[in-house]
Formats: structure tokens, sequence, C-alpha cells
């Protein structure tokens, strides 16, 4: 009878583990789960910005074939005194879409 109490603590025990163990690996389940879901994301936004940059190289490489060939409009003269400002895609800003503005 005492052994039969033992062994019915010890089952008693280990399915408490059991449970313990289950509920870890559902957590570890939705966990995995929602890594999964962001690492897709930031696979898509990382091929996004990779065809933006060879884009705006394309662009890159077009403008300077066509200044070497002098086909470029040319620039409008401003007066001396002003300050002439231009807008500037800058490859550190997260977004291509983002501009900064440039003083000469």
């Amino acid at each position: 009878v005492e052994k039969n109490l033992k062994l019915e603590e010890k089952i008693t025990m280990l399915q408490q583990q059991n449970e313990e163990l289950r509920a870890r690996i559902e957590q570890n389940t939705v966990i995995t789960r929602q890594l999964s879901e962001e690492n897709a994301n930031l696979q898509e936004y990382v091929e996004k910005e990779v065809e933006e940059k060879k884009k705006l190289s394309r662009t890159n490489e077009e403008l300077l074939w066509k200044l070497q060939e002098g086909d470029a409009v040319s620039p409008v003269k401003v007066p001396p005194t002003s300050s002439t400002s231009f807008y500037h895609c800058s490859s550190e800003n997260s977004s291509p879409a983002k501009v900064r503005t440039l003083r000469r």
C-alpha cells in the first residue's frame, strides 16, 4: 500500500511535469510562428530595398552617361548672392523615398 501511494505521487508529479512541458511546447510554437512571419516580412522588405537600390543605381549610371555625352539639361543660373539648394536622395536613409536638402 505504501509503495502504491509513492507510485501514485510520482505519477501525479510526472503528469504535472508533462502538462508544464506541453504548455512550454505550445508557447514555443506560437513564438516560432511569430518569428517566422517576422522573418518573411523582413525578407520581403530586404528584397524590395535591393530592387530599389538596383533601380537607383541604373538611374545614376544613366544620368552619369548623359552628363558625359552632353545630353543633360543645362542647369538654371542663379544670381551669385543667393544660395542654391537641391534635393539629394541619400543612401544612408532607411527609405529611398526620403530626401534631404543640401546647400552648395
